[in-house]
């Protein structure tokens, strides 16, 4: 076995750290299909595309909030925190069993509205669970692995989502996902990990807020990484409404852009299973800094006419896009004290993809105006500026940051 599996190896072997991954595996299997379920469910019930895309909106919009909604993951206990916010939603979702006609969906989209705020403090209070119950110098490779976990999710529960709308309808989606969740619950309760109790708070809501925030924006070595998140993550989103465009170009139709997302979803999992190594032999910087220029080719190849060049390219942005995001995670959970890393956590978040959503609207009022090759090789050419831009910035963190996870793991 060589060196750089016996991490990963470690990982799974680790009680808490398979738990953790255990609960998301399961509960990112609901959420991945009701994501597409729900959508259907509201074209199938009004023909309207704008109100199917609200479910999309619903879900990610609470993701605004986030360096608010972190706070509540520095206030409460995480283990406790996370089993209720797998329960709250379970609930919840035997409610869409009632919506049977238009007049109802404004139930689907509060639900979803309060499905999406609960997975924002879920991601902040799970990301300091993790840092507490598994070793900092194993963090990347958990990271990895919980991408890998993600993305072949996102490649098999769409697919078993529409089966069951197809057979059962959308409350038998809602059911299943809430079942998901009972049984993310019931992972969590079994880690063990000692948690101190919060503070009590001395400060207003709004205060706490803030501090979370200056400690990541004044910190050397996070901002870059998470400011050069957030920029990839916005042309990703340009360049994902762009896909049609694409598919079209090659003379197919929309449905094989289902093939580009599984070359993508392909090339994600498995820059998940090498990302501990990848950190650890070029630390957190240069890392995100390779993941960042390999999106790039990928982006600006997509330009060439040509089903073999896009379906490689589309692993290519599979691969190199996840680096950044999994580098930025790590280096937030290793960088940041306990009693901020709620906080922290949920604002790099909305740093990181908010701008994924701006993408994706911009994306598709210029592909109108430009069309959609000079589009992707200026995106090709921003995230190339990106990844050069990480990589020369402040090289003295970059060594120490390199140094550091060595250290952590000297074997």
């Amino acid at each position: 076995m060589t060196t750089s599996t016996w991490p990963l190896v470690r990982v799974v072997r680790d009680r808490g750290a398979r738990l953790c991954l255990a609960a998301l595996l399961v509960s990112g299997f609901g959420t991945s299909a009701l994501w597409l379920a729900s959508g259907v469910w509201v074209k199938d019930l009004t023909g309207s595309d704008g109100l199917a895309a609200l479910c999309m909106l619903a879900l990610w919009a609470p993701t605004l909030a986030g360096p608010a909604l972190g706070t509540l993951a520095d206030r409460i206990r995480r283990k406790p925190l996370l089993i209720t916010l797998n329960l709250l939603p379970a609930a919840l979702l035997p409610a869409l069993l009632a919506v049977d006609s238009p007049g109802r969906l404004w139930l689907l989209f509060t639900v979803l509205f309060v499905y999406g705020t609960a997975s924002v403090v879920h991601e902040a209070a799970k990301s300091a669970l993790v840092a507490a119950a598994v070793a900092p110098e194993l963090l990347g490779d958990f990271n990895g692995l919980r991408t890998t976990a993600v993305e072949g999710m996102k490649l098999l529960a769409p697919l078993a989502g529409a089966g069951v709308y197809a057979v059962y309808g959308g409350p038998s989606v809602a059911l299943l996902d809430a079942a998901t969740f009972v049984c993310a619950a019931a992972l969590y309760a079994r880690v063990r990990v000692r948690e101190k109790r919060p503070e009590p708070a001395t400060r207003a809501w709004r205060a706490q807020t803030a501090e979370g925030a200056r400690f990541l924006w004044g910190h050397r070595g996070l901002r870059p990484l998470v400011l050069a998140g957030g920029t990839t993550m916005l042309f990703a989103g340009l360049n994902g409404a762009l896909v049609y465009a694409v598919v079209d170009a090659l003379g197919h139709s929309p449905a094989y852009a289902g093939a580009l997302y599984a070359a993508q979803g392909a090339g994600s999992v498995a820059v998940g299973l090498v990302s501990g190594a990848g950190l650890r032999r070029l630390g957190e910087r240069r890392f995100a800094a390779c993941g960042i220029a390999l999106t790039a080719v990928g982006v600006a190849g997509r330009a060439v006419p040509s089903d073999p060049v896009a379906l490689l390219c589309g692993a290519a942005i599979g691969a190199g896009l996840p680096c950044v995001l999994i580098a930025a995670v790590t280096a937030v959970q290793r960088g940041t004290a306990d009693a901020l890393l709620g906080r922290v956590t949920a604002t790099a978040g909305t740093l990181l993809y908010a701008p994924n959503v701006v993408g994706l609207a911009l994306g598709a009022g210029l592909v109108a105006v430009t069309g959609f090759r000079p589009l992707l090789l200026a995106l090709g050419a921003g995230l190339l500026a990106t990844a050069v831009s990480l990589r020369q910035r402040d090289p003295s963190a970059e060594r120490t940051a390199s140094r550091s996870s060595s250290d952590a793991n000297p074997a």
